[in-house]
């Protein structure tokens, strides 16, 4: 009886002492809901076969995102050991104390030249220029575009274009041809239009649509670390691109005042636009016969040039952070130090995931992969972002409702509307003490 009161005894101190060692071995990921969170989980599985760790990817809808995240974070919740958080967290995130400071890993293992440069400057670092980071580039994105190959190659239509542009019909590589060659294959009374482009001005759709114009027209939002915006904002670079992105407008389907990733696939499968904005990560669909008819015909190029050359594309995608309330810090950081391995980002890439690992971007075997990885591979060195401050939202939503009457009714003029958002980001930049 003794003996077996002591086995009991020694066996509970056995699980007591076992019981965190347990619970280390379990890590949770959060992140949207969507394809490439089904492929990570893909990849981690094999992180569990290779260390017995087992790795959960929890997803939530896109628009439940944000808040779910921010309701966790500000209740200092131990849900979720990392995210794969949005790069205009990134402010909020550290300034809140809600991410792990991961600049001593990013140097440690060289990942400012591990991973293509623009990732590691909008994905990972803040403040901008501080060489402080919080994040390591996970998700690559970034806007490209798509467009109907059969249209483009029909000796009929290239001899027409040639005649009254002056100049062979290709895929643009400019602005300007952009422009040209939406125009040409406007035929509302055919069904048939010039482009599609990003509208939906409830989040982030619109101002990334405008930022891919204004990037490439040499614009900039403002100075990253004064703050200044006034005199750059609505340069007259800046006016020029929002003009650009005006007239493109005029050059979609009907509807076409409220769209955004979903309906830009939609205008190429049901063969409604020549040529078709939307982020990289949305492509696989249109290569795969079962979800585009015109698979077959569908090419892809990369956000052209401006008219001085600057060849700049908006930013999509995430990095993956170390939540600071998570109890398993330590294995969390094995876990990274696993992900950014060469053979594991090569793997994360096969699987579908939009690597930001520059050796496996610059591959041949990555570039001629799919159909599309040639103009994602040139576009992750040419990415800008949106402000990655904590009031980013406030700057969103001014910047929705001053360019959204302007692009789809034409209201006012873009000096006009830029000089107005000017003012608009001047003051919440004043209001949070970052401009005196």
């Amino acid at each position: 009886m003794h003996r077996q009161v002591c086995r009991l005894m020694a066996g509970a101190a056995v699980i007591a002492l076992s019981a965190p060692a347990a619970y280390s071995q379990e890590l949770t990921i959060f992140w949207a809901e969507w394809d490439p969170a089904n492929y990570l989980q893909e990849l981690v599985n094999e992180y569990e076969a290779e260390t017995g760790v087992t790795v959960t990817v929890e997803t939530t809808p896109w628009q439940d995102f944000q808040t779910k995240a921010f309701t966790e974070f500000n209740a200092r919740g131990s849900a979720y050991d990392m995210i794969v958080g949005d790069s205009q967290w990134l402010g909020a995130a550290s300034e809140g104390g809600h991410y792990v400071d991961l600049t001593e890993f990013f140097q440690k293992h060289n990942l400012g030249e591990v991973m293509a440069p623009a990732t590691v400057k909008y994905y990972a670092e803040y403040p901008g220029n501080s060489g402080k980071y919080w994040a390591i580039p996970a998700e690559g994105d970034a806007v490209g575009w798509a467009y109907r190959k059969d249209w483009f190659e029909d000796p009929a239509e290239m001899e027409a274009f040639k005649a009254k542009y002056g100049y062979d019909l290709a895929p643009p590589t400019t602005w300007a041809q952009l422009l040209d060659i939406a125009e040409f294959f406007h035929r509302p009374d055919q069904n048939r239009y010039g482009v599609a482009i990003y509208t939906d001005n409830s989040y982030d759709g619109l101002v990334m649509g405008v930022e891919n114009a204004l990037f490439s027209y040499g614009a900039e939002l403002g100075d990253p670390s004064t703050y200044q915006v006034d005199g750059i904002l609505n340069s007259d670079k800046a006016v020029a691109a929002l003009d650009a992105y005006r007239k493109l407008y005029g050059f979609t389907p009907p509807g076409w005042s409220k769209t955004f990733f979903v309906e830009n696939n939609q205008a190429i499968t049901e063969n409604l636009a020549a040529m078709s904005m939307n982020y990289f990560a949305f492509f696989p669909a249109l290569v795969n016969p079962a979800t585009n008819p015109n698979a077959a015909n569908t090419g892809f190029f990369a956000n052209p040039a401006g008219p001085d050359g600057d060849q700049f594309a908006a930013l999509g995608g995430q990095g993956i952070s170390i939540v600071s309330y998570s109890e398993n810090q330590e294995e969390a950081f094995k876990f990274l130090e696993w992900f950014i391995r060469d053979d594991v980002q090569k793997r994360w890439a096969e699987l579908g995931g939009y690597t930001a690992h520059a050796k496996t971007l610059e591959s041949e075997e990555f570039r001629k992969a799919t159909p599309y990885n040639e103009a994602f591979f040139q576009t992750m060195f040419k990415v800008k972002d949106f402000w990655a401050v904590p009031e980013y939202a406030e700057l969103l939503t001014a910047a929705n409702q001053r360019i959204y009457p302007f692009v789809v009714g034409g209201e006012g003029t873009a000096k006009e509307v830029l000089d107005a958002l000017a003012n608009d980001w001047t003051e919440t930049f004043k209001k949070y003490g970052r401009i005196k």
